[in-house]
C-alpha cells in the first residue's frame, strides 16, 4: 500500500500541521454546535478530503458527536482509513460529475432519512467543477437541508464556488507543511517503516513534494522502494529527483563571489554534462540565494528553522554568505528570479543559462558584510544629475520644453569639447653649448623681502562686472558639476550685487517662473554657490527672481505672463533659428574655396589678404539665442508649478477645475 495511504490520518489529533483547523472544528463537535454545509479549500494534497471523512467519522461515532471517535463502533470501523465505507456516507467527484443531472441525483438521495447512522454526509471533492446549472439545482437544498443532511465540500479554488452556496458553508482553510512540520512527519513514518535514509535526503524529498504531505510522501516512497542494502543515500536520491548537485552549486556561488567567469562556465559544462537541466539549475540556484540572504539578514536563521538545510553544511552556507552584501544577494536573485521564465521551452537552454551567468557576474558588487557598517557606497553623480531633470517637467509645460532643448544644445557642446589627441611635437635639433662666462664671486644672500599685506575683497561694483563680464564662462563651470543648473540659466542674467546679513547676494533675474524656482532649490542653488564662490574668489549668495531688466528684478514682474505652450514655442523658435544660422554657416565654409594668394608685389602698396572669417562657435550661438530673446517684447510667467499644469490641462485637454 503507498504510504500516502498507509499513513492517512484516522483523528484530527493524527493530523499534522492544520492546528487552524482541528482546534477550531474540534470544539465544535465537542460543543454539540453542528452545522448543516461545511467548506474545506486549500492547496492540493494537503488533507481536505482525509479532513472531511475524520469529520464524518466523527459525527456518526456511537459516542458523538465528538472529536475523538471511539473506533470501535460499526460506524468508526467501516469510515476508518481503508475501511469498507457506510451506506450514509457518500462521495462524488465533481470534476466528473458536476452536471445538473448528477446534482439532481444526489437531490433525491438527500430527502431520505439514514440508514443505520446519525447523519447522511455527503462530501463533494473538487466542489468548484460544479456545473452554473448543477450549482442552480443544488442550491435549495442546501439553503435550506433536512435535519439528518450535511455537506462537505472539498476545492482547492473556494473563489470559483457559487457565492450563495459558499455563505451558507462554515469555511476552514487547509494550508501546506511547513518544512519543519514535514520533516517531523518524514522522520516518524521512516522510523515506523524501519528504513534508513542520509540526513541530506530529507531537504530534497521535502522540496520535491513543495509542501503537500501527500506529494511528499509519493516522493518518500519512490525513494524507499528503490533503496539499496545501505537505506536511501543522497547520491541515489539526487538522479531521482532531478536536483543540482549540493557541490556545482557552491561553485556557481563561489565564482559569483569572485567575479570569476572561467569558474562559473566550467561550472555550466559540469551541470550539462552532469545530465541536469538547465532551468532546475536555475531554481536551485535561486533557493540558494534565499538561504543566504536569510542567513546574512537573520542572525538565528538556522535555529529558528528559516533554513532547512543539512546541520553539517550550516558553516559552509555561513561562509558562503558573509561574502556578500545583502543588497548584492537581493539583486542576484531577483535577477535570476525574473530570467528563469526565458528558460521554459527553450531551444537552447544552455546558451540561455550562460547568458543569464554572464548577467549575473556583470552586476555591481558591494562590500562584504565584515566592511558594510565602514564602507558606504559611492554616490551615482550621473543619477543625481537626472533627478532634478526628472522632475523638472512636472514645473510646468514651457519650462519643461526650454530645459529639454537646452538639454540637447548641452549634450551637443560636450560632445563638441571632448578633448582631441594632440600630434607629437617633432623633435628640435639640440642647441649647441654656449660658453659660459666665468663664475662671478659668491655674494652674501640677500634678506628676504617682507610679505606684501593681503588684498582687501573686491566691492560689489568689481564682483558684479566681474559676474557680467564673464557670466557666459561662469555657466559653463557650473555645468561641470550640475548640468541641469547650466541649463536652466542659459536664459537667467546677473541683476545686482547686494550686501545680505553682511555677505554678497547675487541677484539674477530669470524670465520664466518655474525655472526661477528650480534655481532657488537647494540642490541646483548649492551648485551654483559653489562654482560662483570659488571662481570670484569670495563667498557669495546666489537669489534666483523673475525679470531680466532692472536693479531689483521684482519690479519687472506687472506684465502678463505668458502661457506655457507659448513659451516652449519661443525657446523652440529660437534654437531653429540658431541651427539653421549655424548650418548656413558651416555650408558656406564647405561650400567657399578660397582663391590662392596672390604672388607677392614689389610696390609698396601690397597688403596681405585678410584672415578666413573664425567659425560660428556654441558661444556664439548661445549668445545670439539670448540677444533674440531681450530683443523680444518682455514678458514674465510668474505662476508656480500648479497654476502651468492646471493651465496645460485647459488648454490641452479641456479639463476644468472642480
Amino acid at each position: 500500500m503507498a504510504l500516502y495511504r498507509k499513513y492517512r490520518p484516522a483523528t484530527f489529533g493524527e493530523l499534522v500541521g492544520q492546528d487552524q483547523v482541528t482546534v477550531p472544528l474540534s470544539n465544535a463537535l465537542d460543543n454539540g454546535r453542528i452545522s448543516h454545509a461545511y467548506l474545506f479549500s486549500g492547496p492540493r494534497g494537503c488533507g481536505k478530503t482525509s479532513s472531511a471523512r475524520i469529520l464524518a467519522r466523527s459525527l456518526n461515532c456511537v459516542e458523538g458527536p465528538t472529536s475523538t471517535p471511539c473506533g470501535k463502533c460499526a460506524s468508526c470501523v467501516s469510515l476508518a482509513p481503508g475501511g469498507t465505507g457506510n451506506l450514509d456516507v457518500m462521495e462524488l467527484d465533481a470534476a466528473s460529475h458536476g452536471g445538473v443531472d448528477d446534482m439532481r441525483e444526489l437531490r433525491e438521495r438527500a430527502m431520505f432519512a439514514p440508514a443505520e447512522s446519525r447523519y447522511r454526509v455527503f462530501i463533494i471533492d473538487e466542489a468548484h467543477m460544479i456545473s452554473p446549472s448543477g450549482n442552480n439545482a443544488l442550491l435549495k437544498i442546501v439553503e435550506e437541508p433536512p435535519e439528518h443532511l450535511i455537506f462537505i465540500f472539498a476545492t482547492t479554488e473556494p473563489e470559483k464556488i457559487l457565492g450563495t452556496i459558499r455563505s451558507r458553508t462554515h469555511n476552514y482553510p487547509f494550508r501546506l507543511l511547513t518544512p519543519q512540520a514535514m520533516r517531523h512527519l518524514l522522520e516518524n513514518i521512516v522510523a515506523e517503516e524501519g528504513a534508513f535514509v542520509d540526513e541530506n535526503v530529507y531537504p530534497l524529498v521535502i522540496r520535491a513534494g513543495g509542501g503537500s504531505p501527500r506529494d511528499t510522501l509519493s516522493v518518500l516512497d519512490q525513494l524507499l522502494a528503490g533503496a539499496g542494502p545501505d537505506g536511501l543515500t543522497y547520491d541515489m536520491a539526487l538522479p531521482l529527483l532531478g536536483v543540482t548537485d549540493l557541490t556545482l552549486l557552491d561553485a556557481a556561488v563561489d565564482a559569483l563571489a569572485a567575479k570569476d567567469a572561467a569558474a562559473m562556465f566550467h561550472t555550466i559544462d559540469k551541470v550539462i554534462e552532469s545530465g541536469h537541466e538547465p532551468r532546475r539549475f536555475a531554481l536551485d540556484l535561486l533557493d540558494r540565494l534565499r538561504d543566504l540572504l536569510l542567513i546574512v539578514t537573520v542572525p538565528d536563521a538556522f535555529g529558528e528553522g528559516l533554513v532547512d538545510a543539512p546541520v553539517d553544511r550550516a558553516e559552509i552556507l555561513r561562509a558562503e554568505a558573509q561574502q556578500f552584501h545583502p543588497s548584492t544577494l537581493a539583486a542576484l536573485a531577483t535577477e535570476v528570479n525574473d530570467r528563469i521564465a526565458d528558460l521554459r521551452g527553450a531551444t537552447s537552454p544552455r546558451l540561455l543559462l550562460e547568458v543569464m551567468m554572464a548577467h549575473l557576474l556583470t552586476m555591481g558588487d558591494r562590500p562584504a558584510v565584515s566592511s558594510a557598517t565602514s564602507a558606504a557606497p559611492a554616490p551615482a553623480a550621473p543619477a543625481q544629475a537626472a533627478q532634478p531633470a526628472q522632475s523638472a517637467p512636472s514645473q510646468g509645460g514651457g519650462a519643461a520644453a526650454a530645459a529639454a532643448a537646452a538639454a540637447r544644445i548641452a549634450e551637443r557642446r560636450k560632445a563638441q569639447s571632448a578633448p582631441k589627441p594632440e600630434p607629437k611635437p617633432e623633435p628640435k635639433p639640440e642647441p649647441k653649448p654656449v660658453p659660459q662666462p666665468p663664475a662671478e664671486p659668491a655674494t652674501p644672500p640677500k634678506p628676504e623681502p617682507t610679505p606684501a599685506p593681503k588684498p582687501e575683497p573686491a566691492p560689489a561694483e568689481d564682483l558684479l562686472e566681474r559676474v557680467q563680464r564673464d557670466w557666459m564662462k561662469l555657466r559653463q563651470a557650473v555645468g561641470k558639476r550640475n548640468q541641469v543648473a547650466e541649463i536652466m540659466l542659459a536664459e537667467a542674467k546677473p541683476l545686482s550685487l547686494d550686501n545680505e546679513d553682511g555677505q554678497p547676494t547675487l541677484l539674477i533675474g530669470h524670465n520664466t517662473g518655474a525655472l526661477a524656482e528650480r534655481l532657488n532649490a537647494d540642490n541646483n542653488n548649492a551648485d551654483i554657490v559653489a562654482v560662483f564662490s570659488e571662481a570670484l574668489g569670495t563667498k557669495v549668495a546666489v537669489r534666483c527672481v523673475v525679470g531680466t531688466k532692472g536693479a531689483k528684478g521684482a519690479s519687472k514682474s506687472e506684465a502678463t505672463p505668458k502661457p506655457a505652450a507659448q513659451q516652449s514655442t519661443d525657446w523652440r523658435a529660437i534654437a531653429k533659428a540658431a541651427g539653421q544660422r549655424s548650418a548656413q554657416q558651416e555650408r558656406r565654409e564647405r561650400e567657399e574655396v578660397p582663391p590662392p594668394p596672390e604672388p607677392p608685389h614689389d610696390d609698396a602698396g601690397w597688403e596681405p589678404p585678410p584672415p578666413p572669417p573664425e567659425p560660428y562657435s556654441q558661444e556664439d550661438e548661445e549668445r545670439d539665442m539670448v540677444d533674440q530673446a531681450e530683443a523680444e517684447s518682455a514678458t514674465f510667467d510668474r505662476r508656480d508649478a500648479t497654476e502651468v499644469a492646471m493651465d496645460l490641462l485647459a488648454s490641452e485637454l479641456g479639463a476644468k477645475p472642480l
